[in-house]
């Protein structure tokens, strides 16, 4: 495996309770679930949510005997609402903090959405010294927009009116946006208002800088280079009614990208699987861990 490698602003930070303090004095919440004897799992989250969007994958993991940890990312959830740093950069530095701060080793790393791009871009930076396995689900590499390279992504357009959305009423653009997130706005769609209100509640708690600046990194960052340095087994899931980020131009790319994948499609899945369809997602991610 990869020797990590130290970044000038990633180092072990300071831990106090629930709360990691990193470099430039952004306090990072996070959650410790588990015997701290397990082999440790490692949530990052999507936008705009915090580690709360994976309580159903923590809480079945923690009961079988694993160790599972999950932050909010800088400017999101309980963490704390720096001006800047809203990057991906700085968002695996902030991780790369964590895991050395707990001194987390053999770690499985998931992320969703946003927090696949974080994973990404910490295996890019920091290498899988401390990696056995990692888990992109739903995720946004190997990039969203659409670019020379990638003709079947989405225009600016898309996300400059999230931007104006979160400008204009972030409470009714949350609630609205719920709806895609979750497949809720399919024919026949099992529509449950109150996940609906917990996607709201959970992006009301991040900080509307944060999360505006976040738009710009989860839908313009390019993976492609950081997709190449993984070395460990690596499972991508995606819903191929995924509204949000699109399997062409997600799951599928990703996957030509990163060396011995294993790649797993969803029929008429969500963006929100790991919600709407915990069971499911809970047992492939136990069989991949085990496995």
């Amino acid at each position: 495996m990869d020797t990590e490698v130290e970044s000038s602003s990633a180092h072990d930070g300071k831990i106090s309770g629930s709360y990691l303090t990193t470099k430039d004095g952004t306090q990072l919440y996070f959650k410790d679930w588990g015997p701290k004897h397990g082999q440790p799992i490692v949530f990052s989250h999507g936008w705009p949510l915090s580690a709360d969007a994976f309580e159903d994958q923590m809480m079945f993991l923690s009961e079988l005997g694993y160790r599972t940890i999950a932050h909010d990312r800088r400017g999101h959830g309980r963490s704390s609402q720096p001006w800047g740093g809203h990057e991906m950069n700085t968002y695996a530095d902030d991780l790369a903090s964590l895991t050395r701060a707990l001194d987390l080793r053999k770690a499985i790393h998931v992320g969703h959405s946003t927090g696949g791009g974080e994973v990404a871009r910490y295996i890019g930076r920091h290498g899988t010294s401390r990696v056995a396995k990692a888990v992109l689900i739903s995720a946004v590499p190997p990039i969203m927009i659409k670019t020379d390279w990638h003709p079947n992504g989405l225009p600016m357009e898309v996300f400059d009116g999230i931007r104006a959305g979160m400008k204009k009423d972030r409470s009714s653009f949350f609630k609205e946006l719920s709806l895609a997130f979750y497949g809720f706005n399919r024919p026949g769609a099992e529509v449950s208002e109150g996940l609906r209100e917990s996607f709201r509640l959970q992006g009301l708690m991040g900080g509307l800088k944060a999360e505006y600046d976040c738009i710009k990194a989860f839908s313009e960052t390019d993976f492609r280079e950081d997709l190449k340095r993984f070395d460990v087994p690596t499972l991508v899931l995606h819903g191929d009614d995924d509204q949000i980020v699109p399997i062409d131009g997600g799951g599928r790319l990703t996957a030509k990208l990163v060396k011995g994948v294993v790649a797993k499609v969803y029929p008429g899945f969500s963006h929100g699987m790991c919600s709407v369809n915990k069971d499911v997602i809970n047992n492939d991610l136990l069989a991949f861990i085990k496995g």
